[in-house]
C-alpha cells in the first residue's frame, strides 16, 4: 500500500523558504531503474516536468522547431547536466512523439501534474474526494524547536493524482511552504494519522545575504493545509481543492 505517495518519507523539516514550486522532488531513479519496465512513471514524470518544464519551454522558444526527441532530450541533458534526466526525457517524449510532446508541454502552462495527465502517465479521476480532519500542531504553545503536525485524511471515493500543500503564515512574512505529490489512491490507502516534523527554529546554514531566512520570531503562526486533485490552485481541467484546514500555534521565545 502506498502511504500518500511521498508523504511519510519526506517529513516536513522546514527551515526557511522563498516562494517556490510546490513539489518536494523525489530523487530521480538511477539508470538501471529508468531502463526497468516496472518504473512508476507518474511520480517520475511529475518530478521530471517540475524540474525541466522551464528549460524545455526556453529551448522551444530559442531553438524553434526541434527535430526529434533525441535532439530535444540531448539539449535537456546538457542544460541539466544529468544523464538520468535526459533518459527520462527520451522515455516521455517517445511516448507522445516530438510534435505532441512539445504541444503538451506548451499546453500544460507550467503545471507538471496536468502535463503528466495529458501525456497519460498519471491517471485522471475527477470523482474523488478528501477531507482533512483533526489537524493539530504540538506543542501548540512553546519556544522555538521541533513541533509535530498531525492530521487525518478521509476519502469516500478515492482521489485523483494531486498534491498536498502545507503553508505557514509567519510573523515576519517570510513564506514557509512545502508540497507533496499524491498519486491517485483508493479510499483505503490513507493511513491515519499522518505525522510530520516541523523544525521551527532558524537554520544555521541559511545565508541572509543570499536567501530569505525565517527566524521563527515569537508570536502567532497559522498552518494551512490543502489537499487537492491536480495542482492546488491550478485552473486546468482535473484540478480542484478537495479540502483546506488551518491550525494555529504560538512561539513564545
Amino acid at each position: 500500500m502506498k502511504r500518500l505517495a511521498v508523504l511519510v518519507v519526506a517529513l516536513l523539516s522546514v527551515h526557511a523558504a522563498v516562494p517556490r514550486k510546490n513539489f518536494i522532488s523525489r530523487s530521480f531513479p538511477d539508470q538501471a531503474e529508468v531502463n526497468h519496465l516496472g518504473l512508476d512513471l507518474c511520480p517520475t514524470c511529475v518530478d521530471f516536468t517540475d524540474q525541466t518544464i522551464d528549460i524545455i519551454l526556453n529551448i522551444i522558444l530559442n531553438a524553434g522547431v526541434v527535430g526529434t526527441c533525441a535532439d530535444l532530450c540531448q539539449l535537456v541533458e546538457q542544460k541539466t547536466g544529468s544523464e538520468v534526466i535526459g533518459a527520462v526525457c527520451d522515455i516521455l517524449c517517445d511516448v507522445a512523439g516530438i510534435e505532441e510532446f512539445v504541444n503538451l508541454i506548451q499546453k500544460a502552462d507550467l503545471d507538471p501534474i496536468y502535463f503528466c495527465e495529458l501525456i497519460r502517465q498519471c491517471p485522471i479521476f475527477d470523482q474523488g474526494d478528501a477531507k482533512i480532519k483533526d489537524l493539530s500542531v504540538s506543542p501548540q504553545v512553546g519556544p522555538q524547536g521541533h513541533k509535530t503536525i498531525t492530521f487525518t485524511i478521509d476519502s469516500q471515493n478515492g482521489t485523483g493524482t494531486g498534491e498536498l500543500i502545507l503553508f505557514i503564515e509567519t510573523v515576519d512574512g517570510i513564506p514557509v511552504e512545502t508540497g507533496l505529490l499524491l498519486e491517485a489512491q483508493k479510499p483505503s490507502a490513507f493511513p491515519s494519522p499522518q505525522s510530520f516534523a516541523l523544525k521551527a527554529k532558524p537554520d544555521p546554514n541559511c545565508d541572509p545575504t543570499q536567501d530569505f531566512c525565517e527566524m521563527w520570531l515569537p508570536g502567532n503562526y497559522t498552518l494551512i493545509v490543502d489537499v487537492c486533485n491536480g495542482e492546488c490552485g491550478s485552473k486546468h481541467p482535473h484540478s480542484q481543492v478537495y479540502d483546506r484546514k488551518t491550525a494555529n500555534f504560538t512561539i513564545t521565545e
